[in-house]
């Protein structure tokens, strides 16, 4: 048991990396056009409905929010673990395994990480929305978890996380088939907006703040992969010299990981602490293997 967790494939890793490189090199800026034309269309519609106001932005998602608050609020426990994904530190230990088996997705997951904070955190202090709890009578629909009342709602910070890694993992990991492809792209495109509704049902966000983000984090995916092809600012990654860093990370993110769970208990965050377990025993027999030899 023990030898089939700790076994490593180099030439599995060299496969799957060759791919992901491949699938990177093939995109073209043209991808930032669906994006742009989303951020259009949604300013065009609050704009015909006046609701360019902070007032009417979020009057004029009143029943829509409502409505998906109250079909989510039926899965309380469902919908506060998968909501805790969009989370960077959740999201990512997560996908921790990919630093032995596609170093490349992670310079690139590592560029749009740091591109996606800036965004969200800028976007944030622009646009100044109040959170749900600070607009409506937070007695008239579920809050799951902190009660969040501050004036930071559009973007919504989790959904922007969520679209990050699933675009970096979307074009990382593309089928080459036709018919393959559409469904790999439709199963990422419904997964996210699973997960980022979810923000809406546990009380957190408006529905365009979840939208809004989404798009946003697709669009900080795509610059994080279009970095990583054009700067070597995180090629160590790929050298196992480097390989006691993130073993150190991972084991801060397991601490932090089992204080979660000593405070929230969830399902989720055991799924994140196997996740990081298994790879810092990989990553380390990795290592260990490579200095002896």
């Amino acid at each position: 048991m023990l030898s089939k967790l700790i076994a490593f494939n180099p030439e599995l890793r060299n496969r799957i990396n060759s791919n992901v490189i491949a699938n990177y090199s093939k995109l073209k800026f043209s991808l930032f056009l669906l994006p742009l034309l989303l951020l259009i269309s949604i300013a065009a519609f609050l704009f015909s409905q006046d609701a360019l106001s902070v007032k009417g932005y979020v009057t004029i998602q009143k029943d829509l929010f409502y409505f998906i608050n109250s079909k989510y609020a039926q899965f309380p426990q469902i919908i506060y673990n998968l909501t805790q994904i969009g989370d960077a530190m959740i999201f990512m230990s997560l996908l921790s395994i990919f630093i032995l088996y596609a170093p490349k997705f992670w310079e690139s997951l590592l560029s749009a990480s740091i591109v996606s904070a800036l965004l969200s955190s800028v976007l944030k202090k622009l646009f100044l929305i109040p959170r749900p709890a600070a607009f409506y009578d937070a007695n008239t629909f579920v809050i799951l978890g902190k009660k969040l009342v501050g004036h930071t709602s559009l973007p919504s910070g989790h959904s922007i996380t969520i679209f990050t890694v699933l675009t970096v993992l979307l074009f990382a990991f593309m089928p080459k088939k036709r018919s393959s492809k559409i469904i790999w792209k439709l199963l990422i495109i419904s997964i996210g907006l699973l997960l980022v509704f979810t923000r809406v049902g546990v009380g957190a966000h408006h529905p365009l703040d979840t939208i809004n983000g989404a798009i946003i984090g697709y669009v900080s995916g795509l610059i994080g992969i279009f970095i990583s092809q054009k700067y070597k600012i995180w090629e160590w990654v790929n050298h196992i010299k480097y390989y006691p860093i993130f073993i150190l990370l991972l084991s801060v993110c397991s601490v932090i990981v089992i204080n979660k769970i000593n405070d929230e208990n969830l399902f989720i965050y055991y799924i994140t602490l196997l996740s990081l377990i298994i790879s810092i025993i990989k990553i380390s027999y990795v290592y260990i293997k490579d200095i002896k030899k």
